[in-house]
């Protein structure tokens, strides 16, 4: 099997005051076995829905999946029902939500929060799934974890309730883990720690990670390739490597611009002018063209396509062929966690 995670066409929909939001639009990507992928954009381009949409947790929130594929395994997830998706979701795939603070139930026990998931796909009696998840906080250097299974979120501190959250995700020991912005809350010498564990744990159960994130740092730092989002459409996709040093979207080098760089402290961050278009109306063209400097007239009227314009390097740009002739340097320092 080539491909753990197959997304095709996916398209997920919410029902709002001003209308149908199209969150996510005709998203196509996939994941291989044991492989690191990245999905970066800004706020509101549509990275967590696309993930919770993998999830099947959309529907709750009047939000549907409109059209599209999510294959696992071969299996397309978006066909099945809630039990069977039960059955995969914590299991099979696991999720790592963004905010640990309001992820956990704070009136059960931690401990008890890590066993119930092996209860109910394990099969696990009370005692075995207690050692079980014992073990798994040892694994995750959380001290004392014989004391700690007793304790409440509220006596753990933001980086040791991540490292729970990451522990109720991997007790199943699933193939694909989906982290959602996991050290967003947590200060940068915490984040580089989180990280460092997230890719000890991956070669020790040899998973997959889906990525979402709008710090190019943590891509940089974790991810084998990436896709950029924007406007709920990936705008570009490629390698990591590629992604740094030639970047072929405007998009993609005005995130790279608005980053600090290394040796240029006085050199003012340029920021992405102008807002994001409205997902309750009609987008014609290309979704960035009002944001950007580059854009032609054929960008206000007809949207591009993602097409491969060099060996696995995907772009939906008009013109974003001409930037790379363009001779210009485009390689960027960026600074990790």
């Amino acid at each position: 099997m080539d491909q753990l995670l197959e997304v095709k066409n996916l398209s997920t929909q919410f029902k709002t005051e001003r209308g149908i939001a199209h969150a996510v639009r005709s998203v196509n990507f996939s994941v291989k076995p044991g492989e690191t992928m990245g999905i970066v954009g800004e706020s509101g381009s549509g990275k967590s829905v696309t993930v919770k949409s993998i999830m099947r947790l959309v529907e709750s929130q009047r939000g549907k999946i409109s059209s599209g594929e999510i294959l696992f395994e071969e299996k397309d997830l978006a066909s099945l029902t809630e039990k069977q998706m039960q059955r995969i979701r914590g299991n099979d795939i696991s999720m790592i939500f963004q905010d640990p603070m309001t992820s956990l139930n704070p009136l059960i026990k931690v401990g008890v929060q890590i066993s119930e998931v092996l209860l109910y796909h394990k099969g696990m009696t009370k005692q075995q799934a207690t050692e079980e998840a014992i073990s798994i906080m040892k694994d995750l250097s959380i001290p004392s974890p014989e004391k700690r299974y007793h304790q409440y979120p509220h006596e753990f501190s933001g980086g040791m309730l991540q490292r729970l959250m990451i522990a109720i995700a991997l007790a199943c020991k699933p193939k694909l883990l989906i982290a959602d912005e996991p050290t967003t809350a947590l200060d940068v010498t915490i984040q580089a720690q989180i990280l460092r564990l997230m890719e000890e744990l991956q070669k020790q159960y040899g998973m997959a990670i889906l990525m979402i994130t709008h710090d190019l740092g943590v891509v940089a730092e974790i991810c084998d390739t990436v896709s950029v989002m924007y406007a709920g459409e990936i705008v570009e996709s490629t390698s990591v490597e590629d992604i740094f040093d030639n970047p072929l979207h405007p998009y993609t080098q005005a995130l790279m611009e608005s980053r600090p760089k290394l040796g240029q402290k006085q050199k003012q961050l340029q920021p992405i002018e102008g807002s994001p278009p409205d997902l309750t109306r009609e987008i014609k063209g290309c979704p960035f063209a009002a944001r950007c400097k580059f854009k032609t007239d054929l960008c206000e009227v007809e949207r591009p396509v993602l097409q491969e314009l060099t060996p696995s390097h995907w772009v939906a740009c008009h013109v974003a062929g001409q930037f790379k002739n363009e001779g210009e340097d485009r390689h960027v320092d960026v600074i990790t966690s």
